[in-house]
């Protein structure tokens, strides 16, 4: 029973993709079909938009496929506890005890990010020393290396091995839009004048001009938003909570310079900045930071933010708990209530999937 309904689950969440992939394909029949071959009375004209529309499709459905295949980053194998050490710290009642074994598991990790409390954030789910910037996805069940989110739109999660690819997504998707939109809105504006035949083919010239200022007016505002967490080196977790470094929270700990930040993500090749390629130099384990941080774990009690200019408080809940520990300690990760709802419409990842809505 229990796998039955786990597969139904896991058809259900390819929906969102079947659809996005449905629009692509009755687009193109109603652009190169409809519009080009029956609508378009000039063979220059026809000729023209279609050269301009096939890279842009190419590079909109080749970088969509990449941020739908690519494998979420997974949290390298020095970074989990041993069986040992981890049913010891599941039995550990002392929590002197549990903070002594997280600090000598995480001695020789090249670690920078902590709790509040000045600890190492550890994951009882898969029970491993979380590396800077990794957050557990409660969709795909595991660590995800610098997640951002967990999008519906793509069924997968968008982090270190695939941000890059969501970005030129986004991009390319509303180039394909705003191209699509300015080619045919003349033709848009003739047959809803009544001045073009009135066949059944004209209403796919109808609603694709309808469909393509849709979707491009809902991709200006996330394209946007997702080209200024590149330009300042974050994610969409760490815009909604800085993350905490020895001297304490700082949501530009990680930000190189915009230029910097942008190779950060997309590499050095300027040739592949535009392909769906990956191209970065990093591990997807360790960053630059804005100033050299000791790796060293230190109680900070109650640390204020440098970045946002809000005390954080030392007794939080770990986010990425599933009640383990969390219930007898809140030391292990900063946070905030439990079931919060952000402004980006996203949920924080206490059994929740963090979801681009």
């Amino acid at each position: 029973m229990a796998n039955a309904l786990k597969l139904c689950c896991d058809v259900v969440r390819w929906f969102p993709v079947v659809f996005i992939t449905a629009i692509v394909l009755w687009s193109y029949y109603a652009y190169v079909v409809q519009l080009c071959a029956f609508t378009v009375p000039s063979i220059a004209e026809k000729v023209v938009y279609l050269i301009l529309y096939h890279p842009l499709l190419v590079l909109f459905m080749w970088s969509y496929g990449r941020t739908i295949m690519a494998a979420p980053g997974k949290v390298p194998r020095q970074f989990y506890l041993n069986k040992q050490d981890s049913d010891r710290l599941t039995r550990e009642t002392n929590e002197e005890v549990q903070k002594a074994i997280l600090m000598t598991a995480a001695k020789d990790l090249p670690i920078v990010n902590r709790t509040s409390s000045g600890l190492p954030r550890y994951c009882e789910k898969c029970k491993c020393i979380k590396p800077d910037r990794c957050h557990h996805c409660s969709v795909c069940g595991l660590c995800v290396l610098k997640m951002d989110h967990h999008c519906p739109w793509v069924n997968n999660c968008v982090g270190f091995t695939n941000y890059k690819f969501f970005v030129q997504f986004l991009g390319y998707a509303l180039i394909y839009c705003l191209y699509v939109a300015a080619t045919s809105v003349k033709y848009f504006i003739s047959f809803w004048s009544g001045h073009g035949n009135r066949d059944m083919g004209k209403f796919h010239v109808l609603f694709l001009f309808f469909v393509s200022i849709m979707f491009g007016i809902s991709l200006i505002s996330l394209f946007g938003y997702h080209c200024y967490l590149t330009a300042s080196n974050r994610s969409t977790l760490e815009a909604f909570r800085s993350p905490i470094f020895q001297s304490g929270p700082d949501k530009n700990g990680f930000s190189m310079g915009k230029y910097g930040n942008f190779v950060e993500v997309f590499g050095e090749s300027k040739k592949e900045w535009f392909l769906p390629i990956f191209s970065t130099q990093r591990d997807g384990v360790s960053f630059p930071t804005r100033t050299k941080q000791a790796n060293t774990y230190q109680t900070m009690g109650k640390t204020p933010s440098v970045g946002d200019g809000v005390n954080y408080p030392t007794r939080t809940v770990d986010l990425d708990s599933d009640g383990l520990l969390a219930e007898r300690q809140r030391w292990m990760e900063e946070g905030g209530e439990l079931g919060t709802v952000n402004s980006y419409g996203a949920h924080d990842n206490n059994g929740m999937n963090l979801e681009l809505r």
